[in-house]
């Protein structure tokens, strides 16, 4: 082993006011009263540096971090502060920077500007002794493609100014934006880095060589070769394996070096691509691997290739085993930024990621112990909603998790066989081509809290607003039209398009009851997947399966504030009554649901609603128009309010006494003798390729910004998006516009050649009939099995019901469906094979 290749690390912390949580800017004042050889200030003055000594192994660095974090925590303490050893501090502000008072840092901050007010990040850098410059200088282009990897184990920096940025690593962003950062290429000898710093100085874009902020470079201090490109880690286990990682690819590269093998560098954007991608996903996504030319490979293969492709190096320093276990480790409870974005999950607070990153960086190097029990044998995958690293069951779902966990295998195949014997008696199905088909529960419920459920509330009853400003517009005065917004061809022209529309009053409510379908991505953000308008079912099979569980488990233990999903009867026959007329003859007004009888696919649904909101529930045989009303022929009762639940348009309703039943009921409602809802013409936003506009229309109609975003989503007719996607139909997923129950839906990576292929000639065919969309990798959620629990792909649809488009004049039902896909499959619809759980919403 070269005697050289010594360790030594420097950690920026951020300073942290326990009271506020936010940045504390009283370095200087700490500084003070700490060794000056071990501490030290940074250009702001809410952080402080500490200085490891030069040590040998592994074990003395772990213990050299921690006895300096441990003599900062004792004054920090006494002043009411707290360190943070992470990217950015979860409740950083821009406006929180302050500048420490050196001429240098000065002159910086007069140089650069916005650049230095940023600067409110933390990173740790890692020293390998190489006292060679040129060999330095030759190490540091070969060991490029081991930084990403490196990155990723240490993104902890998904909050700033509040938000989450939708990066793992925030702070990497924040530092590429030095001119000087970055990687510099490949490099022949120390002559050429020290005419590039020459030149560099000369240009008077930095002032020294102190501010060559490359990826790795030759210190400007020490004969050392420094790694500047990891956040801060607040578990110092996580920075040891990071070092010990470093130096095993500075041996490795030497050792290259020294058997004259040359180096193969990866082309400069093809690194900044590499090292981006790190940033984005940390170790929830995808890295690439070590080659020149790399493939994409999931983010704990990319780390396992790595630690495997160091093992000869490793093992020369006796670091193979500690470095191993230390990565199985990380990979198993994630780095800081899934751990941050875990504790946020709870509560929606970042006062709890604050905690959790002091704890954990005033804590043990490996962290802090973790009471829940693990699920020996699940297949963990990063998005998992229950289950997070480690195979522990994340806060909500702990009690619910042991419960099944410790029902064992016959009581499992026992519940199994009550919740198909319930189900058979009480016809809980659905109708696929005529035929009846089981409809499949899964007996572990989905938990959403109640800061998620909020957001939900708020963006779902936004969406919905628009879509009903939309729909009256789009069948009135069409300003959005005039305005531009939207083309005559995409308004009138559109699948869902239907001029009997036009004649319903002006104040009609059109689309009382709306669905929306949801998906949550591995970073845990939802997304809205598609709009249901026309007829959105979905309701019913909720409410089924809570009582399938309180029957078969009734013993699983329930959350505080668990809503009931039977308050929706009471809202949904409120919506559909709230614009009738006061009935001629005094009483009530009465409201019926129009269903296609037994033969539709979703009379359970029908019969379930009908009875529970008290509504009449008619086929076509069972009404008739008399004196500009409809009537229930069997009662002679008077109908006030008519939810359509029909397979087909309501002109399109025959009856043996009336042949034109559809049309005339058309001309009462026209006349405001009766209420419609859902009514004819809603499928216009039910079009897919709808969807697209809807963020514009919530700007348009609401002025306000959209509170939950969509999927990215292509429509190919449009020209210039169609050769996108023809490009890229073996990516994407692809949908017809006026598809529904997953019908002609592909998923293009799971596709072969051959379906691909004729996917792209079909869009060719009849470019508007189809859209296409940025595949969303669903999360996942645990799902009884005969082998135990195991996770399966899950989307969620809920349900807005309406009386305007005032602010509060929507509602969202206290349910929702939570629709599972088969295993191996992202399809979740029923007639795909899909099934469905509880969804146990903790209201206020």
């Amino acid at each position: 082993m070269s005697a050289e290749l010594t360790l030594g690390a420097e950690e920026e912390l951020h300073l942290i006011d326990l009271e506020t949580g936010r940045l504390s800017a009283r370095a200087p004042h700490l500084l003070a009263r700490l060794p000056a050889d071990r501490y030290g200030a940074e250009l702001q003055r809410t952080t402080i540096e500490t200085n490891v000594p030069v040590v040998t192994t592994l074990d003395d660095l772990r213990r050299e971090i921690l006895t300096l974090r441990r003599d900062l925590v004792e004054v920090t303490t006494a002043e009411g502060l707290a360190i943070g050893a992470v990217g950015t501090a979860p409740r950083s502000e821009v406006a929180d920077f302050e500048l420490t008072t050196t001429g240098r840092y000065g002159r910086m901050h007069e140089q650069y500007r916005l650049l230095v007010d940023e600067q409110l990040i933390c990173g740790l850098q890692i020293h390998v002794g190489v006292a060679d410059r040129d060999l330095a200088v030759d190490v540091a282009g070969r060991i490029a493609p081991v930084l990403p990897a490196l990155l990723a184990l240490s993104a902890s920096s998904p909050y700033l100014n509040g938000q989450d940025t939708g990066y793992a690593s925030t702070r990497s962003l924040i530092w590429q934006r030095w001119p000087s950062a970055g990687a510099t290429g490949p490099m022949a000898d120390a002559a050429e880095y020290d005419q590039l710093l020459a030149d560099l100085i000369g240009s008077g874009v930095i002032a020294d060589s102190g501010m060559a902020y490359f990826d790795v470079r030759p210190s400007s201090h020490a004969p050392t070769l420094e790694l500047r490109t990891c956040d801060a880690c607040p578990l110092v286990d996580d920075a040891v394996l990071i070092a010990g990682l470093y130096r095993a690819a500075v041996r490795r590269a030497e050792t290259d070096v020294e058997a004259g093998r040359p180096a193969r560098h990866r082309a400069a954007p093809l690194h900044r691509a590499a090292m981006w991608q790190a940033a984005r996903s940390g170790l929830a996504g995808e890295l690439l691997d070590l080659e020149q030319h790399p493939s994409r490979l999931p983010a704990a293969e990319a780390v396992r290739q790595l630690v495997t492709r160091l093992r000869p190096q490793l093992e020369e320093f006796g670091d193979w085993q500690t470095v191993s276990d230390l990565a199985e480790a990380t990979l198993a409870r994630g780095n800081s930024a899934d751990r941050q974005r875990a504790a946020f999950a709870e509560r929606g607070r970042l006062d709890d990621v604050v905690d959790l990153v002091v704890r954990e960086t005033h804590g043990p190097a490996a962290g802090l112990d973790d009471p829940a029990p693990t699920l020996v044998g699940y297949r963990f995958r990063a998005g998992d909603e229950a289950i997070g690293p480690g195979l522990h069951p994340r806060p909500a779902y702990r009690d619910v998790a042991g419960f099944f966990q410790q029902l064992g295998a016959t009581e499992a195949r026992a519940r199994a066989v009550a919740r198909d014997a319930w189900c058979e008696r009480a016809g809980l199905g659905f109708g696929v081509g005529g035929d009846h088909r089981a409809f499949h529960c899964d007996l572990v419920p989905r938990i959403v809290t109640r800061h998620e459920w909020s957001r939900l509330e708020a963006g779902l009853t936004q969406r919905a607003r628009a879509i009903e400003a939309f729909l009256r517009d789009a069948y009135g005065e069409r300003r959005v039209v005039a305005d531009g917004v939207l083309t005559h061809e995409q308004v009138v022209g559109a699948a869902g398009w239907r001029t009997e529309a036009t004649r319903l009053p002006a104040d009609a409510v059109r689309a009382a009851v709306q669905g929306f379908d949801l998906v949550r991505d591995e970073l845990g953000d939802w997304r809205v997947l598609e709009d249901n308008v026309r007829a959105p079912s979905g309701a019913a099979f909720s409410i089924a399966v809570r009582r399938l569980l309180d029957e078969v488990v009734p013993d699983a233990p329930r959350p505080a504030g668990l809503l009931d999903p039977t308050s929706v009867f009471s809202v949904l026959r409120a919506r559909l009554l709230a614009h009738t007329a006061p009935p001629r003859g005094g009483g009530e007004p009465v409201g019926a649901l129009l269903s296609e009888g037994p033969a539709s696919p979703a009379w359970y649904e029908h019969r379930t609603l009908a009875e529970g909101a008290g509504l009449l529930l008619l086929q076509a045989d069972d009404v008739e128009v008399r004196e500009a009303r409809v009537v229930d022929r069997r009662t002679g009762a008077v109908v006030d309010a008519l939810y359509l639940r029909l397979d087909r348009e309501l002109v399109d309703v025959h009856a043996p006494h009336d042949p034109l039943l559809g049309e005339h009921l058309m001309d009462v409602a026209a006349a405001g003798g009766v209420v419609l809802a859902n009514a004819p013409g809603n499928g216009l936003v039910d079009d897919k390729a709808m969807y697209c506009a809807v963020p514009d229309l919530i700007w348009y109609y609401l002025g306000e910004r959209p509170l939950l975003e969509s999927v990215p989503t292509y429509r190919t007719g449009d020209p210039a998006e169609r050769l996108a996607v023809l490009d890229r139909v073996g990516e994407l997923v692809t949908k017809p516009v006026d598809g529904e129950g997953g019908r002609g839906v592909l998923i293009g990576p799971s596709a072969s050649a051959a379906v691909v292929a004729e996917r792209r000639a079909e869009i060719a065919r009849d470019p508007s009939g189809w859209v296409a969309q940025e595949v969303v990798t669903l999360s996942s959620h645990p799902t009884l099995t005969p082998t135990g629990l195991q996770p399966r792909h899950v989307d969620l649809r809920c349900f807005v019901y309406l009386t305007g488009t005032g602010a509060g004049e929507s509602v969202l039902a206290d349910l929702a469906l939570t629709r599972v896909a088969p295993e191996g499959s992202m399809i979740v619809n029923s007639s795909q094979g899909g099934g469905a759980k509880d969804t146990w919403i903790v209201g206020v």
